[in-house]
């Protein structure tokens, strides 16, 4: 940002402030001017480098971006290209998280309904009943969270 004020001219007093360039008769400084953006305390005037070009040379954001050294190219066959093949990548990153998702639920419900036999087959407030009563607990927990997305 300080080096787009530098650009036109503007110095940049203590505390970062200059008087705002977007409103007239501002005879103490009003814009704070941040590493990233700015804001004008008496206008409202806010935004980042590429909206400060954009209001101070009265452009769209294509110019600004522009005069700001950016290069500018309308979508090629190669770009859609390649925004196709990341397309396709995240749905197979999408589409793979679904699978292992579906795998644990399976594995999950699978451990359930074993430590319940084990409940159902052991003497009560034996240790291998105590083990499956713990485990089915635990298996419960991850089954809430498996099914709430966690």
């Amino acid at each position: 940002m300080f080096e787009v004020l530098g650009r036109y001219g503007l110095k940049v007093g203590r505390g970062d402030m200059i008087s705002c360039p977007f409103h007239g008769a501002d005879r103490h400084a009003s814009m704070k001017i941040y590493k990233d953006g700015f804001h004008c305390f008496a206008c409202g005037a806010h935004g980042d480098i590429f909206g400060f070009v954009q209001e101070y040379e009265h452009v769209s954001f294509k110019e600004a971006f522009l005069i700001l050294g950016g290069e500018y190219e309308h979508g090629t066959k190669a770009s859609s290209r390649v925004a196709l093949i990341r397309r396709k990548a995240q749905k197979a990153t999408r589409d793979a998280k679904a699978e292992r998702l579906k795998k644990a639920r399976e594995l999950n419900n699978a451990l359930i309904t074993a430590y319940r036999w084990g409940i159902e087959h052991n003497e009560p407030m034996s240790d291998a009943w105590a083990d499956c009563v713990h485990a089915l607990e635990l298996q419960l927990y991850i089954h809430e969270g498996l099914n709430n997305g966690t």
